[in-house]
């Protein structure tokens, strides 16, 4: 049971651990949700049987639902608006067709595998779509790998869940028959496409503007904004589910109305109320591992593992290689972004939705989820260190066609043409009145090999243009006088 104490000793045993493991899991083929997701095996019922916990436990939806509130809202506030809507290319290929190819491919398979009916098939595929940016971490953060592969599968989890939650509620109500007729349909899904969201922009966007207001009136420390920022979170969800919609998408909506209206706001968040966050996705970790070593025993386990090796293995690699084929990506990075589409604690807590909303066989779907989702903890999260350095090797010995590209949003746009200059031009420039500011952006490997430089030059990495632009923009204003033209040295 989840009374005060165990989950004292259980918040208490997370930022321990999490602690003293943060440095070997830097170097070690692990990471956090494999150490966490094992320890709740270990504490549950078929370990050492001193965390019991039904999937129907209050303490557990309590917990499970403010992390999944709270991750929708990060997720929200990690996308980039302006490179969004720079290219709605990136939401409409990655997220469109991809994910319904996975949700189909994943259906498909449960109904063929474990005998499922089409709802609960349909379910498991929705479900099982959802990536998880908790165990994309190590790979978003590797520097090493080109910026624009980073963002990418950044801004896919980050926007996943907004894809797949609405059609795991609409299937969720169809399993139970919430909604009868054409008008009683029409109703429930304008509940849940329209009003939460309305509700989560409405609490993120005034909730943006009062913390502007004021910080610009009194000065408001970055700490207290982030917290502002975890109280945004549960009063976007409260609302959200008291008007009648979802809380989550109000929470989401709330997140990205924040990051449109306040980056202030949304920057501090991420660095301080991330860590929050972060805890608390490790306890509910820990939590499901209990849950999943009590329950996995109800799925059927030679079909649950073939449906796993068809989850990690066919439906996201062909999905994904479907969506980039024509975009500007190595072979390589194609199968990068292929295999680190992983199933993680997202997953989870919408199988617990289904849970705790009765769905007929609910519990079953939930060992199913669990029993794929620890794999592909095991799986991505054993790889994520050798693979990325594996990568980040090759960008170094090669240059690669997305290392050109400064954001997911050039993957796919059109080439543009560009002003050519030679070197005897460059050089008469140079010495003349006003000589141009020379960036060398050549990629990682052209750079290292050429120990050659145009003197005065700065070096800038390839994928790492847009963010050094900002910054000398930032520090040069409209208007300033005299500013040198600006010459890039590329591959």
């Amino acid at each position: 049971m989840l009374d005060l104490l165990t989950i004292y000793a259980l918040v208490g045993l997370v930022l321990i651990v999490s602690g003293l493991a943060s440095g070997v899991i830097e170097r070690a083929p692990l990471s956090f949700p494999i150490i966490f997701l094992g320890l709740g095996f270990l504490l549950g019922a078929n370990g050492l049987d001193v965390l019991e916990i039904e999937p129907e436990s209050a303490g557990l939806e309590a917990v499970a639902f403010l992390v999944l509130a709270l991750a929708l809202f990060l997720d929200a506030t990690r996308l980039r608006i302006g490179e969004i809507g720079a290219a709605g290319l990136i939401p409409m290929l990655s997220l469109g067709p991809g994910t319904v190819i996975i949700i189909a491919l994943i259906a498909l398979g449960s109904y063929l595998l474990l005998g499922l009916s089409v709802v609960q098939s349909l379910l498991v595929g929705t479900i099982l779509a959802s990536t998880d940016p908790v165990v994309l971490r190590d790979v978003v953060r590797n520097e090493r790998i080109p910026r624009s592969i980073r963002r990418a599968l950044t801004i896919e989890a980050g926007t996943n869940d907004l894809v797949v939650l609405p059609v795991l509620l609409v299937l969720v109500a169809f399993a139970n028959a919430e909604a009868g007729g054409v008008l009683d349909w029409l109703t429930y899904v304008g509940r849940i496409f329209v009003v939460g969201p309305v509700v989560g922009i409405t609490v993120g966007a005034a909730g943006a503007w009062i913390m502007s207001k004021v910080d610009a009136a009194f000065g408001i420390r970055r700490e207290y904004q982030a917290l502002y920022g975890i109280g945004l979170v549960l009063f976007a969800f409260t609302a959200g589910q008291l008007s009648g919609g979802d809380g989550f998408l109000a929470a989401f909506a709330a997140g990205f109305a924040v990051a449109a209206l306040n980056v202030d706001l949304c920057d501090c968040f991420l660095e301080y109320g991330e860590t929050t966050a972060e805890a608390a996705m490790l306890l509910t970790f820990v939590l499901f591992g209990a849950v999943i070593s009590e329950i996995a025993f109800k799925a059927p386990l030679g079909s649950t593992l073939i449906l796993a090796a068809l989850v990690i293995f066919v439906a996201r690699p062909l999905a994904i290689g479907l969506v980039l084929r024509r975009a500007k990506v190595s072979p390589l990075a194609r199968a990068f972004i292929g295999w680190f589409g992983p199933r993680g604690l997202n997953s989870l807590l919408l199988a617990l939705l289904v849970v705790q909303d009765g769905v007929p066989g609910a519990e079953v779907l939930l060992a199913v989820v669990g029993v794929v989702v620890t794999i592909s903890v095991v799986a991505h999260g054993a790889t994520a260190t050798p693979f990325s350095s594996l990568y980040g090797r090759t960008v170094e010995r090669t240059t690669l066609e997305e290392e050109r590209e400064s954001t997911a949003a050039g993957l796919f746009a059109g080439s543009e043409g560009a002003l050519r200059i030679s070197a005897d031009e460059l050089a008469r420039r140079l010495e003349g009145a006003h000589p141009p500011l020379v960036l060398d952006v050549r990629t990682r490997s052209q750079y290292e090999r050429d120990p050659a430089r145009i003197p005065g030059s700065v070096r800038v990495l390839p994928d790492h243009v847009q963010d050094w632009a900002m910054g000398y923009l930032a520090d040069h204003p409209d208007g300033e006088p005299h500013l040198p033209p600006i010459t890039t040295y590329c591959t």
